[in-house]
């Protein structure tokens, strides 16, 4: 049972935006975008889901560091249009993993969690080395007065990304709960769309077992089983897309498959 999320296990559905502006990738119709944020969000909360998160996904490739302005505004009417449409808990996720811009879209709009790929430690990804920020992410959300209002849920490390020499999950996610002070913990397979394996899963429960714990990449209808024993629910995105194609719309069917199998873990 999650506080934020309700009883049972929790199954959060991914908005994945298309380019935002200034993005490489930018169409330049904004409205377009929203419009698809919210068609997206109603199909989640018909199939079944009880908590959505707003990714920038289509804004590749990432920087490391600060988001510009524009990614900022963009993002702040994508998360609000998506809170009028549900009544369902909405979290951000600013990639590649600027906690301070997700913090500030959460408080703009109404946001109840933030996703931070990044929290304690350093990880080298795709796009360079990435360093977490805890100290000033949680400083920052006191400042805002966002405490406990947007909870921190941060991965241990993290998809698309490497550890700098051995690291010991367990360690990692003790360090990243009770050094860190994240809210809850995500765990990934190694890249999008791939399942975390589920040793892992159950190495970061035996570690942390007083935190929300969610599996981040990789569940579908068929799979929840085989991760939810150990883990509070999962986050849930390619899966949910018609054919399973990252890029394409997400499909009605899809999500009810998959809230019925995640519900069906108790």
């Amino acid at each position: 049972m999650s506080p934020l999320f309700g009883p049972g296990k929790a199954f959060i559905g991914v908005i994945h935006l298309p380019p935002l502006p200034g993005a490489p990738r930018w169409a330049g119709d904004l409205n377009a975008v929203l419009e698809q944020a919210e068609r997206e969000a109603r199909t989640l909360e018909q199939g079944g889901a009880n908590g959505i998160i707003v990714e920038n996904f289509g804004d590749a490739p990432f920087r490391i560091g600060r988001v510009e302005p524009e990614t900022v505004a963009a993002m702040t009417r994508a998360v609000d249009r998506v809170g009028r449409a549900t009544p369902l808990p909405v979290g951000v996720n600013m990639l590649r993993s600027d906690a301070i811009s997700a913090l500030a879209v959460a408080v703009a709009a109404g946001a109840r969690f933030i996703r931070v790929n990044v929290h304690y430690g350093t990880m080298a990804a795709d796009e360079g080395l990435v360093t977490g920020e805890a100290a000033a992410t949680l400083r920052r959300r006191r400042l805002l007065a966002a405490e406990p209002d947007v909870a921190i849920l941060a991965d241990v490390l993290v998809k698309h990304a490497v550890p700098l020499g051995d690291v010991d999950l367990g360690l990692m996610a003790r360090e990243t709960a009770y050094r860190g002070l994240a809210d809850g913990l995500i765990v990934t397979g190694p890249v999008t769309g791939l399942p975390a394996e589920s040793d892992d899963v159950a190495t970061a429960r035996r570690a942390v077992p007083d935190r929300l714990l969610l599996v981040g990449s990789g569940v579908d209808a068929q799979n929840a089983a085989q991760f939810l024993p150990h883990a509070d629910g999962a986050i849930v995105g390619t899966s949910l897309k018609k054919d399973g194609i990252i890029t394409n719309p997400i499909d009605l069917e899809r999500v009810k498959a998959t809230a019925a199998a995640i519900r069906g873990m108790g």
